[in-house]
């Protein structure tokens, strides 16, 4: 459970319970007690709050922004009937709710997905020497949304640095396929014929399929890593591993019901190259 900010728990405190007298108090108790916290964040006097205020930003953190975005979904996650999967343009009903509930649940997970979030607020850009033959290098300059840079930075790095490009590489799939479902099928095939766009060089187009293939095996290989270990993320990578498809669920419903429009403005988002 991360930690919030002195400004983080004033917002929550204020939003929650404006009437209560020994406000120093209850910020404590958000901030050492987890089911407090999850009272008092998940409280829809919080959501309200967020929602109404255009400049929520410089008022709160992006991980509390998207800890009580994901905190309302799970409140109505629970009284839904299904969840809605898209399959390109179309959208069906699918029965699993309990099962996104029940993954919602699981200890760590919502807050893990909250920080996951955070990060793609802002892309980062590295620069890193890469050898290209015996005693000649090559810097190469790539940002932290581009998967197949990640890869092969991550096949040449050694161990102790792939944890940072396992769990990166999984994290963008995740929430490419949360987030902006829709430049998967964009990105995949011509929005109008629906016919696959031709291979880009030095770059695989990747379908929901393929890039949920590959969230799977990355989170695997982040849960085995001893990093994961010591940063007690073993059991977070091993659920995410194994029910990648079902992670998506809360981020396609908070993309769909909360942010709308503002994806754009929240995110840095994939950006489709036109062939």
């Amino acid at each position: 459970m991360f930690e919030l900010s002195a400004t983080d728990l004033e917002f929550v405190v204020a939003s929650a319970v404006p009437e209560a007298d020994d406000q120093e108090h209850l910020k404590q108790l958000v901030q050492n007690d987890e089911a407090f916290r999850k009272a008092l964040v998940g409280d829809e006097r919080v959501f309200k709050e967020l929602m109404a205020d255009e400049e929520i930003f410089l008022k709160v953190s992006p991980a509390l922004y998207f800890e009580v975005l994901l905190r309302a979904a799970l409140r109505e996650l629970e009284g839904a009937t299904h969840t809605v999967e898209r399959t390109g343009r179309q959208s069906i009903p699918v029965f699993d709710v309990q099962d996104v509930v029940g993954f919602l649940n699981c200890k760590g997970i919502l807050e893990y997905l909250a920080q996951m979030l955070a990060s793609f607020t802002r892309i980062h850009s590295y620069t890193l020497p890469i050898r290209v033959s015996k005693g000649i290098w090559r810097r190469v300059r790539y940002n932290d949304m581009d998967i197949d840079s990640l890869m092969r930075f991550e096949a040449v790095a050694d161990e102790e640095h792939r944890f940072g490009f396992y769990k990166r590489i999984a994290d963008v799939c995740l929430f490419v396929t949360g987030i902006f479902q829709d430049y998967i099928f964009d990105d995949y095939r011509y929005p109008m014929s629906g016919d696959m766009r031709p291979p880009v060089i030095g770059r695989l187009r990747r379908n929901l399929e393929q890039y949920e293939e590959t969230g799977r095996q990355f989170y695997v290989l982040a849960q085995r890593h001893f990093i994961a270990e010591i940063l007690s993320l073993s059991p977070i990578f091993e659920v995410l591993g194994e029910r990648f498809t079902t992670a998506r669920k809360p981020l396609n419903f908070i993309s769909t019901h909360y942010l709308h429009s503002l994806r754009q403005q929240v995110f840095k988002a994939p950006t489709s190259q036109e062939t």
